[in-house]
This record gives structure tokens, C-alpha cells and sequence, in this order.
């Protein structure tokens, strides 16, 4: 007998087709809703498949972390080259409450950055915020002309960028410790730690496009819904309406139930 398939055997009835199921119609849509201090916070919506039996549709999506840009956000395209991370933490209904989980630089601005003739200075910090944050900071910065310089190349001396690294961990620690995590974000879009050590630098070396450009959370709280409902503006204390005296009626006693 001849080994191999028997082509008889695996031929099946003619005619049968498989049903095609749009898989799109097994699932539903959540709103994501990023926290309040965003000009913007409606970033889009993410799918999951519909509730069955003991699986809940919304327990799928939490934890979900999604990529949205600032200029989204704040409605601003000069904030286009950042990108925010959002994490859902709760869903209500159809809306899935999200929060800051992180930021980074686009790839493309991040290269227009880097050009030749100048020193860079990068610097990081892991800090811990008021609220029981703990995340990592990344500082990136440019050296520049003096006034009225000849020379082409603007390279520091290992000693200056030391200074200025320093500056940077300063700056970055008393901004971060002093904060919360809703009100550090905050500075983060007017880019104003990346002013403050400008600032700070200028007596050591003249330095330029100095950023945050990076940030990473390593450790984050308890979950808290509180909390979470004051960052995107909600309340969660629940107080009935005021009866106005004379409004309220005794019920009529029934003869039977």
C-alpha cells in the first residue's frame, strides 16, 4: 500500500461555503477621555470585544495604553513633535477614563536637533513626586554661540558640561519633588524647566533647545478613583436634591397588598 494522503477521504461535500462573520460586529466602541488639564481631552476611541458570559468587555481595556500627540491635545501645532501616553485606569459606560502614563520626543524632531560644530548634553533623574509618582526625567540640551563669537565650532569642555549636567539634576529634582503629577505635567507643555535651566547654564556655557524630552513613569500609586475623577474634572460626592417644605406627601395607606 502506497503511503501518503488518500485524496478520497479529504475531499469534502460540494458547495459548502464558510459564513463570513464581520469580526467587527462582535465588538463595541469606548470614548477615550485624557485627564482635564488637557485644552482637549476627547483623544479618539478604541474597540473591544462585546461583554459574553463571565468576560466584561471594559475589563479588556483597562490598562490599555495609547499614543496620542500634543498638538491633539492643546489644539497647537507648534506642540506636534511631542507624543503623550495615556493609560486607562477606569471605564464608565462608554467612556474610558485615561492618564498621563509617560511623554516622548518624535524621531524626526529629536534629529533636526543634532547638528555638527556644538556639544550635546543630555541628563537623567529619577524623582518622586507629592502624589507617590516615581519617574524618570530625561534632559536634552544644545551648546550655542556667544555673542559676537569668530570661532565656527561651539564644543564646551568636559569640565562645563559637567557643571551644566549638574545644573540639570538640580532644576529637574526641585521642579519634580515640589509637585504633583497633574501639576508637573503642566510644566511640561510651556517647556518651562527647559527655560529655568537655560537660565541656570547661562554663566557656565551659552546653551540652546533644551528640553524634556523624555518621561517615564517607574512607579505609580494605588489606583484611587477619587483621584482619578478630579483629574479629568468629576466629582464623586453625591448630594440629593433640597425638598422645599410642602412639597412632600404622606403615601396612602392601602386596604391590601
Amino acid at each position: 500500500m502506497a503511503v501518503g494522503k488518500n485524496k478520497r477521504l479529504s475531499k469534502g461535500k460540494k458547495g459548502l461555503k464558510k459564513k463570513v462573520v464581520d469580526p467587527f460586529t462582535r465588538k463595541e466602541w469606548f470614548n477615550i477621555k485624557a485627564p482635564a488639564i488637557f485644552e482637549d481631552p476627547k483623544v479618539g476611541k478604541t474597540l473591544a470585544n462585546r461583554s459574553q458570559g463571565l468576560k466584561n468587555s471594559a475589563d479588556s481595556i483597562r490598562g490599555r495604553i495609547v499614543e496620542v500627540s500634543l498638538a491633539d491635545l492643546t489644539k497647537d501645532e507648534d506642540h506636534s513633535f511631542r507624543k503623550i501616553k495615556l493609560r486607562i485606569d477606569e471605564v464608565q459606560g462608554k467612556n474610558a477614563l485615561a492618564s498621563f502614563h509617560g511623554m516622548d520626543f518624535t524621531s524626526d524632531k529629536l534629529r533636526s536637533l543634532v547638528r555638527k560644530w556644538q556639544s550635546l548634553i543630555e541628563a537623567h533623574v529619577d524623582v518622586k513626586t507629592t502624589d507617590g509618582y516615581l519617574i524618570r526625567l530625561f534632559a536634552i540640551a544644545f551648546t550655542k554661540r556667544r555673542p559676537n563669537q569668530v570661532r565656527k565650532t561651539t564644543y564646551a569642555q568636559t569640565s562645563q558640561i559637567r557643571e551644566i549636567r549638574k545644573k540639570m539634576f538640580e532644576i529637574m529634582t526641585r521642579e519634580a519633588v515640589n509637585e504633583d503629577l497633574k501639576g508637573l505635567v503642566s510644566k511640561f507643555i510651556p517647556e518651562a524647566i527647559g527655560r529655568e535651566i537655560e537660565k541656570a547654564a547661562k554663566g557656565i556655557y551659552p546653551i540652546q533647545n533644551v528640553y524634556i524630552r523624555k518621561v517615564k513613569i517607574l512607579k505609580a500609586p494605588k489606583f484611587d478613583m477619587s483621584k482619578l475623577l478630579e483629574l479629568h474634572g468629576e466629582s464623586t460626592d453625591e448630594t440629593g436634591t433640597k425638598v422645599v417644605k410642602g412639597e412632600f406627601k404622606e403615601p396612602e395607606i392601602l386596604d391590601s397588598v
